[in-house]
């Protein structure tokens, strides 16, 4: 779509990076704008000594660092564009993907620049930069030539529409997103210095850093998400909305942050995955904040159905589990699951969305989803998440949100693991909760049966610390697959 008129973008960031005061609070210090300056001016200087064309893609792969925040801006401000990549990773799985990046050039931290990613950018011919407090320097100087790519942030999906792949988000859409920004700061004189606790890599990220540290706003910096550093954060700058990953609800409960501490906050909100009912009204409960939803992803452009807590008020809690209804203009319909015609009201299938930022075409997800009478939008799973147990379909959604009710488990996820007999069989890895003993896969299993299909029983189970995280802090499935497969036993032994 074509860029807003009104806001240009290199524009807005050289008139952020020209501002004095302080900018970033990161690990309780403040670096000013003179500190970001010297960053983003290093960089600059870094890229015109690589060589590279200016219309040649950047691969960027930012931590949640003071450094890569202020590195973002220079690239942002040259029209580059910028295809993201995670750091958060081993070695060997950066430099595979190094080589997939199709990019002139590769910006992270020092420390992530280890002998196989040099390596592999040497073979890609990729000039390498490196970020440190002190600014950035060339390690490698690159020298291969690249096909010249449209201005775009390319960033990775976490899967709606199918498996992860790249899906570019046009300079026109991050000027939208600012426009927000700027409407929103003259609206609000004493808006507060905002959080950034989500990966700058993902659309959440940069949306977040587009409507605040790009419109001039001071934000605090979270490495990511922690408990400790969002508290301090309401404690401190008492903000009267506040938000985080789905995951962060049962976080907070577990750590029984006082009420008082979050006597600022008027509404919660989040997104990015399905949240427990029971979760939800145990925080809504406590603390006496009530939870709104969103739903969006990458392909989107961001969120495009939203719960508010006027539409909470009016319709009560009849919609608390419902992520809203659209808004600026989206468009939200349900197809069957076989893919034919469109569901009735209140029939789940399969989510359809038309996000005006992306243009006007209907986006086909793997979201399980149905639409009631009032145009309220309910999620109910991923259609490609369902394990198939002999003739039997479990989605692991409803198992989960059966077994979150045991007094003894903050959290669990369940999947499907292959089984010659009955082609998959769904196993669970398990969080005690804080102080409780852990529960073996006996007690698991005996519970499992009292409240649940016999067909949805988890065959295995895997008692773990914690639950492995991507760096949206979303459950990594793939990661507790590996620990199920290692760890997961049955309750016979």
């Amino acid at each position: 779509m074509d860029e807003t008129p009104a806001i240009d973008v290199p524009a807005i960031c050289r008139a952020a990076l020209a501002q004095e005061g302080d900018a970033i609070r990161f690990e309780g210090r403040w670096s000013g704008w003179a500190d970001v300056r010297r960053i983003a001016q290093a960089v600059e200087r870094a890229l015109t000594a690589s060589a590279i064309a200016a219309d040649a893609p950047v691969a960027f792969a930012p931590r949640n660092t003071p450094g890569s925040l202020a590195a973002f801006l220079p690239l942002l401000a040259q029209r580059r564009r910028i295809v993201m990549a995670y750091p958060f990773q081993s070695a060997e799985a950066l430099a595979k993907m190094v080589g997939t990046l199709q990019a002139a050039a590769l910006i992270m931290d020092r420390g992530d620049f280890t002998p196989p990613v040099m390596a592999a950018m040497a073979k890609a011919g990729m000039a390498g930069i490196a970020l440190g407090d002190d600014g950035a320097e060339l390690l490698a100087p690159g020298g291969g030539t690249c096909a010249p790519q449209p201005p775009a942030v390319v960033l990775l999906t976490s899967g709606t529409t199918g498996p992860p792949k790249h899906f570019p988000i046009g300079y026109g859409v991050i000027a939208g997103y600012i426009a927000q920004g700027l409407a929103q700061a003259k609206a609000d004189a004493m808006r507060p210095t905002s959080l950034l606790c989500f990966p700058l890599s993902n659309v959440t990220g940069l949306y977040s850093i587009a409507t605040s540290f790009l419109c001039g706003q001071k934000v605090v910096l979270l490495e990511r998400f922690s408990v400790e550093g969002w508290r301090d954060y309401v404690v401190q700058y008492r903000p009267v909305a506040g938000g985080g990953p789905p995951a962060s609800l049962s976080m907070i409960l577990q750590r029984r942050i006082p009420r008082g501490d979050l006597a600022s906050l008027r509404v919660f909100s989040t997104g990015a995955a399905p949240v427990d009912a029971g979760v939800r009204e145990r925080f809504e409960e406590t603390y006496g904040i009530p939870v709104v939803q969103t739903y969006g992803a990458t392909e989107f452009g961001g969120p495009v159905c939203a719960m508010t807590p006027d539409l909470l008020r009016r319709y009560g809690k009849a919609k608390s589990a419902s992520v809203g209804r659209p808004f600026g203009g989206a468009q939200i319909r349900i197809r069957q699951s076989d893919g034919g015609s469109l569901a009735d009201r209140g029939e789940v299938g399969l989510v359809e969305v038309v996000s005006p930022r992306m243009g006007t075409d209907w986006i086909a997800t793997s979201d399980l989803g149905s639409i009631d009478a009032d145009g309220f939008l309910f999620l109910h799973g991923r259609a490609d998440g369902a394990i198939m147990r002999g003739g039997f379909k479990i989605v692991p959604e409803t198992v989960e949100a059966a077994m979150l009710a045991h007094p003894d488990i903050a959290e669990i996820a369940v999947l499907g693991l292959p089984d010659e007999r009955l082609h998959e069989l769904p196993v669970a890895a398990v969080v005690p909760a804080q102080g409780c003993a852990a529960p073996t896969p006996q007690m698991l299993d005996q519970y499992a049966r009292a409240c649940l299909p016999a067909t949805h029983v988890p065959a295995r189970w895997a008692i773990v610390d914690a639950l492995p995280r991507t760096v949206s802090f979303k459950t990594d499935r793939a990661a507790v697959r590996e620990i199920c497969e290692a760890q997961a036993v049955s309750p016979g032994r």
